[in-house]
Protein backbone atom coordinates (compact mmCIF):
# COMPACT_ATOMS: atom_id res chain seq x y z
CA UNK A 1 0.00 0.00 0.00
CA UNK A 2 1.02 3.31 -0.76
CA UNK A 3 1.06 6.45 1.30
CA UNK A 4 -0.19 9.89 -0.59
CA UNK A 5 -2.39 12.86 0.90
CA UNK A 6 -3.08 15.95 -0.61
CA UNK A 7 -2.51 17.36 2.94
CA UNK A 8 1.14 17.31 2.46
CA UNK A 9 2.57 20.13 0.87
CA UNK A 10 5.35 18.99 -2.45
CA UNK A 11 8.40 20.52 -0.57
CA UNK A 12 7.40 18.60 2.50
CA UNK A 13 9.26 15.01 1.80
CA UNK A 14 8.84 13.46 5.91
CA UNK A 15 6.28 12.24 7.89
CA UNK A 16 6.35 11.04 11.38
CA UNK A 17 6.02 7.19 11.74
CA UNK A 18 2.88 8.16 13.94
CA UNK A 19 1.42 10.33 12.01
CA UNK A 20 2.23 8.00 9.61
CA UNK A 21 0.26 5.04 10.95
CA UNK A 22 -2.81 7.28 11.57
CA UNK A 23 -2.81 8.58 8.45
CA UNK A 24 -2.93 5.23 7.18
CA UNK A 25 -5.59 4.13 9.31
CA UNK A 26 -3.22 1.62 11.40
CA UNK A 27 -3.84 3.23 14.25
CA UNK A 28 -7.42 5.43 15.34
CA UNK A 29 -5.52 7.72 17.49
CA UNK A 30 -1.98 8.77 18.48
CA UNK A 31 -2.28 7.12 21.60
CA UNK A 32 -2.90 3.75 19.81
CA UNK A 33 -0.04 4.77 17.10
CA UNK A 34 2.27 5.04 20.19
CA UNK A 35 1.26 2.19 21.78
CA UNK A 36 1.68 -0.13 19.20
CA UNK A 37 5.27 1.48 18.35
CA UNK A 38 6.41 1.01 21.37
CA UNK A 39 5.20 -2.43 21.82
CA UNK A 40 7.46 -3.52 19.39
CA UNK A 41 4.93 -4.02 16.87
CA UNK A 42 6.19 -1.77 14.26
CA UNK A 43 9.57 -2.76 11.86
CA UNK A 44 10.60 0.29 9.71
CA UNK A 45 12.81 -1.10 6.76
CA UNK A 46 13.22 -4.33 8.15
CA UNK A 47 14.03 -3.12 11.97
CA UNK A 48 12.24 -2.71 14.85
CA UNK A 49 11.59 0.73 15.44
CA UNK A 50 10.32 2.44 18.73
CA UNK A 51 10.49 5.96 18.36
CA UNK A 52 7.28 7.39 17.49
CA UNK A 53 8.73 10.51 16.23
CA UNK A 54 10.91 8.74 13.76
CA UNK A 55 11.13 10.51 10.66
CA UNK A 56 9.91 8.29 7.22
CA UNK A 57 10.98 9.28 3.59
CA UNK A 58 9.75 8.51 0.11
CA UNK A 59 10.82 4.77 -0.22
CA UNK A 60 11.06 3.76 3.40
CA UNK A 61 9.01 0.32 4.23
CA UNK A 62 6.74 0.45 7.52
CA UNK A 63 5.76 -3.27 8.31
CA UNK A 64 2.86 -4.44 10.94
CA UNK A 65 2.03 -7.96 11.03
CA UNK A 66 2.57 -9.12 7.91
CA UNK A 67 1.50 -5.88 6.10
CA UNK A 68 3.94 -3.39 4.73
CA UNK A 69 3.13 -0.07 3.53
CA UNK A 70 5.75 1.99 1.47
CA UNK A 71 6.24 5.60 2.15
CA UNK A 72 5.52 7.48 -1.30
CA UNK A 73 4.83 11.52 -1.70
CA UNK A 74 3.59 10.86 -5.47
Amino acid sequence: MTFTSPDIPDDVRKIELGQFLKWMNIAETGGQAKYLIQSGMVEVNGELETRRRRKLVAGDIVGLDDREFVVSFD
